[in-house]
């Protein structure tokens, strides 16, 4: 997790508790309420009123998770691991009309262990690579692609093997990049690397699990920080995000572990800019400790809002 600045598993505990908690309010770069810093005030909710869909709501949902592989990351590698088959079940459970799930993984930064073609940020992991990664090719998947489906038979072991991705990239996380990418509906069509992921018709649950904050805070206010973080800000972030699933904020679920307190067990940094982004979201955004010892808590409080999201589906135009 450290980075000097330049100055220019299978198993859930859903009783366990992790630190959790709906958006908040503050500066983002002065701070928030309760202590925790880097709240921002910033709330877009989507279109107002907007009422449930006409068809019971969500009947495809793509979750995509956002690995942070840098060099303090093992830890919470092995939660989310740990965490992530009561999660799915958890959502299979609440949103019974749902009838089909992809599930995909990608890193913080260019992942050159990936299949050749598909290394770059954005792309899904099929093969891992590196210290404390599987170091395994954790393909075929039974979709074909580069991404699981929620009801294949291996989708816990499978799970498993992409999303351990080892420690070995690059401590300036480009954690917005990342996530934008995955969903760009070019990087999603036919002959692409994650051709067939994320689908037009789908509510779209990205969960991020970092350490870090995106930009280095030198780059504040400068809009672009070259080669370092993701550059732009965390309304722009939204935006695109927002643009990538045909303009509709109420289908687009996203969910944040990562530092949220400058005191915290795990070294983590207060990753203000993603707080900010998250809370764009507003009842569809939830934010959770990253250096939890468990994130089953977490998870099991992000089931409301992902199943009240499912519920509000707005069909794409």
């Amino acid at each position: 997790m450290t980075r000097l600045v330049p100055l220019a598993l299978l198993t859930g505990c859903f009783a366990c508790s992790a630190t959790a908690g709906a958006p908040g309010t503050g500066d983002p770069d002065l701070g928030g309420a309760g202590g925790q810093l880097g709240v921002d005030p910033g709330v877009i909710t989507g279109a107002a009123g907007s009422a449930p869909g006409d068809d019971s709501g969500c009947k495809n949902v793509d979750l995509l998770f956002v690995v942070d592989n840098s060099a303090s990351m093992a830890d919470q590698q092995k939660s989310l691991i740990a965490s992530f088959p009561g999660f799915v079940s958890g959502i299979k459970t609440r949103l019974a009309n749902a009838q089909s799930y992809h599930v995909g993984v990608v890193t913080t930064d260019d992942y050159y262990v990936n299949q050749p073609g598909c290394t770059q940020i954005g792309s899904l992991v099929t093969r891992t690579g590196g210290i404390g990664s599987t170091n395994t090719d954790c393909s075929p998947f039974a979709t074909g692609g580069r991404y699981l489906d929620g009801n294949e038979p291996d989708l816990l072991s499978k799970f498993a093997c992409v999303a351990q991705v080892g420690i070995a990239g690059n401590d300036d996380e480009r954690v917005a990049r990342a996530l934008l990418d995955a969903t760009k509906p070019a990087n999603n069509a036919v002959g692409a690397c994650n051709a067939g992921f994320s689908r037009p018709d789908s509510l779209l649950v990205v969960t991020i699990v970092t350490d870090e904050d995106d930009v280095p805070d030198v780059c504040d206010g400068q809009g672009s920080c070259g080669s370092y973080g993701s550059g732009g800000t965390p309304q722009q972030w939204h935006d695109e995000l927002v643009a990538n699933k045909g303009g509709i904020a109420d289908n687009v679920v996203v969910l944040s572990l990562l530092g949220r307190k400058l005191d915290n067990s795990c070294g983590a940094m207060v990753a203000s800019k993603l707080i900010g982004f998250t809370n764009r979201f507003g009842k569809n955004g939830y934010l959770g400790d990253v250096c939890a010892p468990s994130y089953d808590g977490f998870f099991e409080e992000a089931l409301p809002v992902i199943e009240t999201a499912c519920q509000n589906y707005q069909p794409p135009h």
